[in-house]
């Protein structure tokens, strides 16, 4: 019997990407349950024994950027034979859509919460958003459409509030984590990781990962540091181009080497294991994947309601919900972990996580699969 041949198509490649991460594993937990998996990308490095079509059309800015990939994809597609298209990014061409982007309309609406007047206005006029919302409404109204694969609830139900997709068409599939690699053993290398950054073996040690540092609430973050005890630490992980701006905040709030700006990280594992507690007060996150490392390296997770991960979150048990722009309410968050029986949070970490292995994640696909092919 013919193998189900299934396209993937994510356009770019970077190594600490939560969306790039998920397609990495989806390659080859599919690849492992016989599928014939080839994907479409302008680039992608990493992944070898993977079939790689590379479309990678001329473009000068974002928006030529993302329009001219959609449209060679499009092209290509139709030259081709796949039983199924598996987006994720956001054309019209696709069977499946995956929103791991989460919806562009409702990014935007939390996005204004913290811009003034001209901002908003900006936003308002701003080319690319304006191509982002056609494309979304292009993709969501599309009669090829015949699933989207949601990364939570939350992403369910802003795709059903904005555009008024069909419940059947809407699946929520949870990303999987590898819970060998992410593991609480990774505690081993704490005594390491902390000498090497000069962190108290005894100090309360928080980690935030995500690049993006407006969107993922570092400015938040920071103020809730400066008002906990002088034993707190925090290790932010991941890219910004202002990054010098929150450093600087940093050192006006009197942080001093109590806040730490490490930059990408090529294995974040050791911080894990390092570190008592996953921080990232997101204004909007349809899922990190980063939750879920931590979350099965035995992590308690403090985030907010606009985050994917949230809706995993028992309060108080595996970790902490509270708003992203509710700098009092976050430190309190924290405080309420630093009072908390540690042990037991951090079991209940690791139980979050306890169905959503990369097997099990793919075994949903296949199954999702099996239910769009049916006529």
């Amino acid at each position: 019997m013919k193998p189900l041949s299934v396209a993937l198509v994510r356009q770019r490649y970077t190594p600490d990407g939560g969306a790039e991460r998920f397609v990495s594993r989806a390659l080859h937990a599919l690849q492992g349950q016989g599928v014939a998996v080839t994907l479409i990308a302008r680039q992608w490095r990493g992944e070898p024994g993977v079939k790689t079509l590379n479309c990678d059309p001329g473009y000068y800015g974002r928006l030529w950027r993302d329009w001219s990939f959609a449209r060679a994809v499009c092209r290509l597609v139709r030259t081709h034979h796949f039983d199924l298209v598996q987006s994720h990014e956001r054309i019209a061409c696709c069977d499946i859509y995956r929103a791991g982007d989460g919806v562009h309309r409702e990014w935007l609406q939390q996005l204004a919460r913290i811009r003034g007047p001209f901002g908003r206005f900006g936003m308002m006029v701003n080319p690319y958003h304006r191509y982002v919302l056609a494309a979304e409404r292009r993709l969501f109204t599309s009669p090829r459409l015949r699933a989207v694969v949601c990364n939570s609830r939350m992403v369910k139900e802003e795709t059903q509030r904005h555009f008024n997709v069909a419940a059947e068409k809407l699946h929520v599939i949870y990303s999987g984590v590898d819970t060998d690699s992410y593991h609480p053993r990774l505690r081993e290398q704490r005594a390491q990781t902390r000498r090497q950054y000069d962190i108290p073996e005894t100090a309360d040690l928080f980690l935030f990962v995500g690049s993006g540092f407006e969107r993922k609430g570092v400015a938040t973050l920071i103020a809730a540091m400066s008002v906990l005890r002088d034993n707190s630490h925090l290790l932010i992980i991941g890219r910004d181009k202002h990054q010098q701006r929150y450093e600087r905040m940093a050192r006006a709030h009197g942080l001093g080497r109590r806040v730490r700006f490490l930059g990408s990280q090529p294995d974040v594992k050791p911080f894990y294991g390092a570190a008592d507690a996953l921080v990232l007060p997101t204004l909007y996150d349809p899922f990190p994947n980063v939750a879920l490392e931590a979350f099965a390296a035995g992590l308690p997770v403090i985030t907010s309601p606009k985050c994917g991960a949230a809706e995993l979150i028992q309060h108080g048990r595996n970790g902490f919900v509270c708003d992203a722009l509710d700098r009092a309410g976050l430190a309190a968050c924290m405080r309420q972990f630093q009072a908390a029986d540690r042990p037991a949070l951090r079991q209940a970490a690791r139980e979050t996580v306890a169905g959503l292995s990369l097997e099990a994640m793919s075994q949903r696909l296949l199954k999702l699969y099996e239910t769009v092919l049916t006529p």
